[in-house]
């Protein structure tokens, strides 16, 4: 049986970074900010060169270790069939290790730039597809499920696959992100994690998380109580003792503020009146950005923009 066909002309894929948890939101929520990596991909006659420019361009691997082609090779896979040669170009944005999405996005970036190239891939892999296949790469939907869709999204999983639902937040929300110059490994991060939480703890992240949908799409002026959690960010804070410092300080001065993710980047969900004063809790540790709100998630854009 005939392999697919492959397009000529390369593709250029943009995907954002993403905010996971949202605080009470643990392994369910995501949200897309407007911060974002670039993959140009071109189907060759053989062999596969590398080109990464940006963050991780000093230490990411070169070759087929690389995440975005393992993803390729992945849903090519799925598509029916590898190409003979492969030259991807990358430029990284997002940072790595800081819970902001960034194994995510090189996983959707791959699997959407491989669609891409083959005739006729969108109907051989189709959205809901593609969410399972990066959420079997991922490990878990919540991330991917922001970078593939955009907006605020709730993953879960059933029967074994991954589902996710996407909102719209309000236009009212301002993302503000706090990241530090060191590294927190997602593994580290979960391995803090007890097996059994007190029940009334799980009760309140319950209500909190309930809570969140509305004050996130809605009603910003709840987002404070509604980002409360005791699920994980506690038990994290000894890895990330900075973190958990300003997340605290931001909610004292009445910020909703949370850890991004695994951490350690801090995420405030503020608003356009506030967003100097958000920034100015900065400090030595952590280089503060307002960001926007991605509304499209991972997109196939002209080469030429």
């Amino acid at each position: 049986m005939a392999g697919p066909a492959f397009r000529a002309a390369a593709v250029r894929v943009r995907v954002p970074a993403t905010s996971a948890n949202l605080g009470p939101g643990f392994d369910a929520f995501g949200l897309a900010l407007g911060l974002y990596d670039d993959v140009v991909v071109r189907v060759a006659d053989s062999g596969l060169t590398v080109d990464i420019a940006g963050e991780g361009a000093e230490n990411l691997a070169r070759d087929e270790r690389h995440l975005v082609v393992r993803s390729m090779r992945a849903a090519f896979d799925r598509l029916g069939g590898q190409p003979r040669g492969l030259e991807v170009v990358c430029a990284n944005r997002i940072p790595h290790g800081r819970g902001l999405g960034s194994s995510s996005a090189a996983i959707c970036a791959g699997i959407v730039a491989a669609r891409a190239v083959t005739i006729g891939g969108a109907s051989a892999l189709d959205d809901d597809a593609l969410l399972a296949l990066a959420s079997e790469l991922e490990g878990h939907p919540d991330n991917v499920a922001a970078c593939l869709r955009g907006n605020f999204t709730v993953a879960w999983t059933e029967d074994g696959g991954a589902r996710t639902i996407t909102l719209d937040p309000s236009d009212r929300v301002v993302p503000v992100v706090f990241i530090p110059s060191t590294e927190v490994l997602t593994e580290t991060a979960r391995g803090l994690l007890p097996k059994t939480v007190p029940l009334a703890d799980a009760a309140l992240n319950a209500g909190r998380a309930a809570l969140l949908v509305e004050a996130l799409t809605r009603r910003p002026e709840l987002l404070l109580t509604a980002t409360e959690d005791r699920l994980h960010q506690d038990y994290r804070a000894s890895a990330m003792p900075d973190s958990a410092a300003l997340v605290a300080a931001l909610r004292t001065e009445g910020v909703p503020a949370v850890i991004s993710g695994a951490g350690p980047t801090v995420l405030a969900l503020t608003d356009e009146t506030h967003v100097g004063k958000v920034l100015n809790f900065a400090g030595a540790q952590f280089a503060a950005h307002r960001l926007e709100l991605d509304r499209t998630g991972a997109t196939v854009l002209p080469l030429d923009m």
